[in-house]
């Protein structure tokens, strides 16, 4: 098959460090989460990696949203000037019903937004939501704030923000 083939499987776009990307314009990182989004045929806008998400974030060309529960925030840590919008509550992690009501009262629909939860699966969730709500520039965080579990089914090496050295706190 051709490299123009529509068939062809692209490999996904390495993630980036820090560095790399901040030396990237905000056009282009939001390009990379863009064809991230087209290769997994994503109903959201695309992906980024927590150093893009945060490169965007620190050049004032996104806003960051953290999804996680109120309880996540407070033991687990949270990204410093985040603003908050659980996709689920409580122990039970029921639905947030006022999801997409909390998160238009924060943001307009054609905002660039980049949604953060603990692996970067309830972050997705609610970006096919919020897209699917009309916010036509929604990007996922990939690894989220914890990354995957690993072979001990434990969180913490293997991506996510904090094991890549990104901006947190803890209350």
């Amino acid at each position: 098959m051709s490299a123009t083939d529509p068939h062809t499987t692209l490999e996904p776009l390495p993630a980036l460090d820090l560095p790399a990307a901040q030396a990237l314009s905000a056009q282009d990182l939001l390009e990379r989460g863009r064809q991230r989004g087209q290769q997994a045929q994503l109903d959201y806008a695309g992906s980024l990696y927590p150093p893009e998400a945060w490169a965007l974030v620190e050049a004032g060309a996104a806003r960051l949203i953290d999804v996680r529960t109120a309880e996540e925030l407070k033991f687990v840590g949270r990204v410093p000037h985040s603003q908050h919008v659980a996709w689920q509550t409580g122990p039970a992690m029921i639905r947030n019903p006022r999801f997409l009501r909390e998160l238009q009262g924060k943001s307009a629909p054609d905002q660039v937004l980049v949604l953060l939860c603990r692996s970067g699966k309830r972050s997705a969730a609610a970006a096919s939501a919020a897209a699917n709500a009309g916010f036509t520039q929604v990007f996922n965080v990939l690894e989220g704030f914890e990354g995957d579990l690993d072979q001990h089914q434990q969180r913490g090496d293997s991506g996510g923000w904090r094991l890549r050295g990104l901006p947190w706190v803890q209350d």
